[in-house]
């Protein structure tokens, strides 16, 4: 039976693709590659991948293509949750025999709430969906099959749990898909090369970090990993398929987790002359790192967090802040670029706290840095001491956006309030970036390739007109008035 794999339309930016990590809109455009979905398609014959956000599909022709598949299966998450399923009664509408199912983090966490959403939810995957979107879809009846969660007569079913994939390798390349379904040319991220393609070597990480989704709710702590060969082999395909891409980027959530691993797979990738990059801890030493570079390692995207040990402690990061030096200064001597992440609003940020990994940010000076506000995603430990703790600022506790698709704060402290940690982005980004060594660095890469001038140049305004619309998201939270 046909089937559709949907990230469904939504807020102008919203990207779909980011696996419920990050989802909202970016002070920048930013589409990261909807894997998750493409895993499972390409378990499915003939079915056929819709990734609506960056390639601009609206509703209607969203309705329009759905209307000739006989399952919808929409990846969803805690802030898309209500626009999906307006998308899901739409599609039962127009063709009431359609069967749709919703996938995704939140449903793992909370199957029953997400069935009761809305009836035109016929089903939800738990845990790793992959082989249950494929049983699905060979109508198979729906007790039968693990890892899912139905209604039946006005009553709720759950199944028994799957078993996590062990063997990574069973899992077909989503190369196939990814050329049949999708204009590689409209995914963008700021801070790699266009065009790029993401792709997972390996589920799973063993870090203990309070805040992140994946790990505590469908990857786990185990990392469960693809065969080097296999990798290597893929990378090759997809070199072949893809010409036209610069840069290749390796989405596990730690790929330097298993390090004797990420040694053999650089030492594969290293004669076939592509540039990749990856996620990794700040905690690799210079060798490691020159090593990587030799064989063919652009960027390394470093979660830093904070700047206060007691915040990293608290959050059971697992790196100090004199380790996330050394990194950083053997990266800065290796060659290899940095794009930080840190975080704003975790337990029990202050007002000295947040300065602290402002200044804290700008000694690393690392090449590029995302600053995003504290998301207690629903499964994950930081949701739990949020609430045990009272620290949540609204009674909705999956209210995590504004209606323009913006990162609102959702947590709050003694002594801090929401709108004191909304508003520290803003500051954050300001400081780091209108320096001369962040200003030099832009200017130099711009002069460096025409390409890049123009994509800086959409960059920067889109940068500034969202710190803009920011500003007018705390004004309006305050009951204001923002005055220009």
């Amino acid at each position: 039976m046909s089937a559709l794999f949907l990230s469904p339309p939504s807020f102008d930016g919203f990207d779909g693709g980011a696996g419920a990590r990050y989802q909202a809109r970016r002070e920048v455009t930013s589409y990261w590659y909807p894997t998750w979905l493409a895993q499972p398609a390409a378990l499915v014959p003939d079915s056929r991948l819709l990734d609506c956000p960056p390639h601009g599909v609206g509703v209607e022709e969203t309705l329009r293509i759905a209307k000739d598949h006989d399952h919808v299966i929409i990846n969803t998450s805690t802030p898309s949750l209500k626009n999906d399923s307006r998308i899901a009664e739409a599609i039962k509408a127009q063709r009431p025999e359609t069967k749709i199912g919703f996938v995704g983090a939140h449903t793992a966490v909370l199957p029953t709430e997400t069935l009761k959403a809305s009836p035109a939810i016929d089903w939800v995957g738990r845990k790793e969906f992959d082989f249950t979107c494929k049983e699905v879809c060979e109508d198979r009846p729906l007790e039968t099959i693990s890892g899912l969660s139905f209604k039946k007569d006005g009553k709720i079913i759950h199944n028994p749990e799957r078993e996590l994939i062990h063997n990574m390798d069973a899992l077909p390349w989503v190369a196939d898909v990814y050329k049949r379904d999708l204009e590689i040319e409209k995914y963008f991220i700021g801070y790699l090369l266009h065009p790029y393609i993401s792709m997972y070597t390996g589920r799973g990480c063993p870090a203990q970090c309070t805040f992140c989704l994946w790990p505590q709710t469908i990857g786990g702590h185990k990392y469960r990993v693809r065969s080097a060969d296999n990798v290597a082999a893929e990378m090759a395909y997809m070199k072949k398929l893809f010409p036209q891409v610069r840069e290749f980027f390796f989405d596990d959530d730690t790929f330097t987790a298993n390090l004797p691993r990420a040694r053999e797979i650089a030492k594969k990738l290293a004669p076939l002359g592509i540039h990749w990059s990856c996620n990794s801890r700040a905690n690799l030493d210079y060798d490691t790192i020159s090593f990587f570079k030799d064989c063919g390692l652009r960027l390394f995207l470093v979660g830093y967090e904070s700047g206060n040990e007691d915040t990293l402690k608290r959050i059971k990061k697992g790196v100090t802040t004199d380790e996330m030096r050394r990194f950083t200064k053997a990266c800065h001597k290796a060659g290899v670029v940095i794009h930080g992440t840190f975080i704003l609003g975790l337990p029990v940020e202050t007002r000295e706290t947040i300065e602290q990994t402002i200044q804290f940010a700008q000694e690393l000076d690392v090449f590029s840095l995302q600053v995003s506000l504290a998301a207690p995603y629903p499964g994950t430990e930081l949701y739990e001491m949020a609430r045990q703790n009272g620290w949540f600022a609204k009674k909705d506790k999956t209210d995590i956006i504004h209606g323009d698709g913006f990162q609102q704060s959702t947590l709050e402290y003694p002594g801090l309030s929401k709108e004191e940690i909304f508003e520290s982005v803003d500051r954050f980004y300001r400081r780091y970036y209108l320096r001369s060594g962040p200003i030099l660095r832009i200017v130099k890469t711009m002069l460096e390739d025409k390409s890049i001038l123009v994509r800086r140049c959409r960059e920067g305004y889109e940068f500034f007109r969202s710190l803009g619309q920011r500003k007018a998201d705390l004004a309006a939270s305050q009951g204001g008035v923002l005055v220009h």
